[in-house]
């Protein structure tokens, strides 16, 4: 047995799970963060549109951050390494003000300065603890490496739905300390036994820095990735982030707009509308991990298409099979597909990074647009339904699916000939 083969395996497992824990820790405050705080802002507002705009700041105010975070790290150079400074400081600080969002919550302008802290707080930390993931695993088992943690996010969302279901009623102030304590052990574990000084990302990026004369050392900024991508002849990042946006777009509208679909199609109350969701949830957390392991053997970009594929066909299945029943079981299939796509995407981003220093402004760049399709897309599905009507919602979310399918393919063609042409395929997807 090839014991430094398998003691490296060990390595990159551990380290997935860890990075796992932290991405768990801060998806547990934040989906109880939506979850909760709505009714908080209720008790002020009469607005539904005014507690929608609050609850909508974080997103704003990541487009902005995070990007610029993430960067910000690239551009660190410390003994703990260039991510686990910001997180050994981020993370106990959100968990501090998250604990104050009940205590706020009886004047609302204290409210929304503790909101607009936190959402501060937490988008600035996110890609970084992301970023891990290219830092420590090598290009060909990232899908993997993403899964697991893609599947510690959803879980947050089972947790934040039980501790609403078991606490929240009896407890509402104590419910705000179960987030913030896992935050809390989560840096302590991520503080005493990662560095990410030693990654092969930092050392690739320490490698780059002393290869560069002294003058030519100047700190990459985020707009300086941006303009590259931009004027790239090749076009494959500009296409891929335009693919997340599509696709981020098509998700969030069969998410967020499938709750009023089950009232006026399928003519469900409120509640039982809002659990239409609930197995897809749960199929998509079974299935990520196989999902990556397909990604890796026969290409991540192949599985991207084929998955939104799958979740197109689904959501036309679910106009036809107008049903509760059928719409469950749609749903479900349209996870397993959109888990093709969710999985893979960033791992593609990463892997066309030009450079190791880039690698946190790259998951930056990923989650806004991802978060730019999650802002547009219901919008521009629900345009589209004010024409066809709520029977064609899912068609209407289908459209915009092939939309992010075409612009896929195009993708794959684009590295095919680079491959052809001889030139470096970094990221392995554009095998014939």
């Amino acid at each position: 047995m090839d014991t430094t083969a398998t003691t490296q395996r060990t390595g990159l497992r551990r380290i997935t799970l860890l990075v796992a824990l932290a991405v768990f820790a801060q998806e547990s405050t934040w989906n109880f963060y939506d979850a909760q705080v709505p009714p908080l802002l209720m008790a002020h507002l009469d607005s539904a549109a005014a507690v929608g705009l609050l609850m909508g700041m974080d997103n704003i105010l990541g487009l902005f951050i995070q990007p610029w975070m993430g960067n910000r790290s690239d551009n660190t150079r410390t003994s703990w390494g260039r991510r686990i400074p910001y997180l050994v400081v981020g993370m106990p600080l959100a968990a501090v003000i998250f604990l104050l969002i009940p205590f706020s919550a009886a004047s609302l302008p204290l409210l929304v300065a503790v909101m607009f802290a936190y959402a501060l707080v937490v988008n600035s930390f996110k890609p970084i603890a992301e970023a891990l993931v290219p830092d420590f695993i090598p290009p060909e088992r990232r899908s993997r490496a993403n899964a697991v943690v893609k599947i510690a996010a959803a879980l947050t969302v089972v947790v934040a739905s039980l501790l609403s279901i078991l606490i929240v009623d009896d407890h509402p102030t104590a419910a705000f300390v179960i987030p913030s304590v896992v935050m809390l052990l989560a840096v302590l574990v991520l503080g005493f036994t990662v560095r990410d000084s030693r990654s092969r990302g930092y050392q690739a990026a320490l490698a780059e820095d002393a290869a560069l004369r002294p003058q030519d050392r100047q700190r990459l900024r985020a707009l300086d990735a941006v303009r590259d991508i931009l004027r790239d002849s090749d076009r494959s990042r500009l296409l891929l982030m335009l693919a997340i946006l599509l696709f981020g777009g098509a998700w969030a509208a069969s998410r967020s707009l499938i709750t009023p679909y089950g009232i006026e199609v399928l003519g469900l109350s409120r509640g039982d509308a809002g659990g239409l969701t609930l197995v897809s949830g749960l199929v998509y957390i079974v299935v990520a991990y196989p999902v990556a392991l397909l990604a890796e053997r026969f290409g991540r970009l192949r599985i991207m298409a084929l998955g939104m594929v799958i979740f197109a066909v689904a959501m036309v299945t679910a106009t036809v099979a107008r049903t509760p029943a059928g719409t469950v079981i749609a749903l479900s299939a349209g996870a397993v597909g959109a888990s093709g796509f969710i999985i893979n995407a960033a791992v593609v981003l990463w892997n066309l990074a030009p450079s190791a220093r880039v690698l946190g402004t790259y998951a930056g760049l990923y989650t806004v647009s991802w978060a730019s399709g999650g802002f547009l897309g219901p919008a521009l599905v629900g345009a589209m339904i004010d024409v066809t009507g709520w029977r064609l919602m899912p068609v209407d979310t289908a459209i915009v699916t092939l939309l992010a399918v075409a612009t896929v393919v195009r993708i794959g063609i684009i590295r095919r000939r680079t491959v052809h042409s001889g030139q470096s395929n970094p990221t392995g997807e554009a095998k014939p």
